[in-house]
């Protein structure tokens, strides 16, 4: 049976152009989203560490934290893999949540922010500010299109392995926009199918399939204090009564090879100290190694080695290297945001193409997006409501914050305008004439 490939045509251009808005911003925030900490580091002084030979020590960190916020806690304890990044500890005040900036060579406190650039591209990436996990899912879903995209093109393309090398020029916009979009959506197969595998297994794992999402996640133990008289700490100083110090001595004890980076800090009685870190087992992220102790006695509650976890546990705890590019440091970050620009052009030049193909056939304007121009615009409008009521209510994101982001934004919806509104119409009038 012979496949037509008109069909894997349309396939192909029903999911580039009838979800091109939000593909592009699910795609281009991914991209963002890879050197997210350095843009903080560019943009924020406070978060910028010069790296030295010894970390200073846990305890003082902590301590500076109490001498400037007595009255706050600290919540989640992240130290960068990024030697030229501070610690970023989670401080909350009452019902506020902020980011306290910790130099981890000098122990001190550089500064505050309401949010950061990495948190922001983060949430926008991982759920386009929608809650009630609809923006999860949203975004899970183009795991699957952008793998039903890749393999379409390969369907329908002509013999495509030949044109690994070949972008035509000279022959007008049109035709080398086509050989530009055929040139990188080639090269980018490898990534491209990445990208799609390891969304695909995010949806696995957020929708629980066969178990895999409460396998890969387990909770964490709590303990069992039947005395609290001798334990009489209130709740929400636990964080400052905890020697870090000697939690991190028994935690690299416990697994060997282990250089413990984040932190899980305790708020309520019965809450455990979670320490997580790199070992000797390339690739997987820091939660593949896991220590919890109890915050009193520093007794070892349970463990978990990365080089002993099921092969399930293993490919959740890979995939988020592979698909920020962070698992081989600065190098593979700058490789994997060039190739997810590269992705993010393909829809724009493939609605691009599409758009003019079919006002120059037809010598008029005709707007293929349809009634899913729309839907588009719809869940934008819809996404950019709960953005603003995150940053507002969540983040309590300061005016120039919020001024910059807009003014980001304002951006995005101009230059959509003038390329595919303004610039399609001269063509189609210019050919009219």
């Amino acid at each position: 049976m012979k496949l037509d490939k008109k069909i894997f045509f349309k396939i192909h251009s029903w999911i580039g152009v009838k979800l091109s808005i939000l593909f592009f911003i699910v795609c281009f925030s991914g991209t963002l989203a890879t050197l997210s900490h350095e843009m903080d580091w560019l943009f924020n002084p406070d978060m910028r560490a010069s790296p030295q030979n010894e970390y200073a020590s846990r305890n003082l960190i902590a301590a500076n934290f109490k001498e400037a916020y007595p009255d706050a806690r600290i919540q989640y304890w992240m130290r960068s893999e990024e030697p030229y990044l501070c610690d970023i500890l989670y401080k909350m005040e009452g019902d506020a949540l902020s980011y306290v900036f910790a130099n981890p060579y000098t122990g001190k406190i550089q500064g505050e922010s309401a949010i950061t650039i990495q948190r922001f591209f983060r949430d926008l990436h991982y759920f386009l500010f929608i809650p009630f996990q609809i923006g999860n899912f949203l975004v899970l879903i183009f795991g699957f299109l952008l793998f039903i995209s890749l393999v379409t093109a390969l369907l329908f393309y002509k013999k495509w392995w030949r044109k690994l090398f070949e972008l035509k020029t000279g022959k007008g916009p049109l035709v080398f926009f086509r050989s530009f979009h055929r040139l990188v959506g080639l090269w980018s197969v490898p990534f491209t199918l990445l990208f799609s595998i390891t969304g695909i297994w995010y949806f696995i794992e957020r929708a629980n399939v066969g178990g895999i999402g409460g396998e890969v996640n387990p909770k964490m133990p709590q303990l069992e204090i039947t005395d609290l008289t001798q334990n009489n700490v209130a709740d929400n100083n636990l964080s400052y009564n905890i020697d870090y110090d000697k939690a991190i001595a028994i935690a690299e004890k416990e697994i060997p090879g282990l250089h413990v980076g984040n932190l899980y800090i305790p708020y309520k009685q019965t809450d455990i100290l979670g320490l997580v870190g790199k070992s000797n087992v390339p690739l997987v992220r820091q939660r593949a190694n896991r220590v919890h102790l109890d915050p009193r006695s520093y007794e070892v509650i349970s463990s978990q080695k990365a080089d002993q976890i099921s092969t399930t546990m293993w490919l959740n705890d890979i995939a988020d290297p592979l698909h920020f590019g962070y698992w081989g440091g600065i190098p593979t970050k700058i490789i994997w945001f060039v190739l997810g620009l590269g992705i993010s052009s393909l829809v724009l030049s493939g609605i691009w193409i599409t758009m003019k193909r079919k006002n120059l056939k037809q010598k008029k304007i005709k707007r293929p997006l349809g009634v899913w121009k729309y839907i588009n615009w719809a869940v934008y409008g819809i996404m950019l409501l709960f953005m603003y009521m995150s940053l507002i209510n969540r983040y309590k994101a300061s005016v120039e914050a919020l001024i910059t982001i807009s003014f980001g934004w304002i951006v995005f919806i101009f230059l959509t305008y003038y390329i595919f509104v303004i610039r399609l119409n001269r063509v189609v009038k210019k050919n009219k004439a």
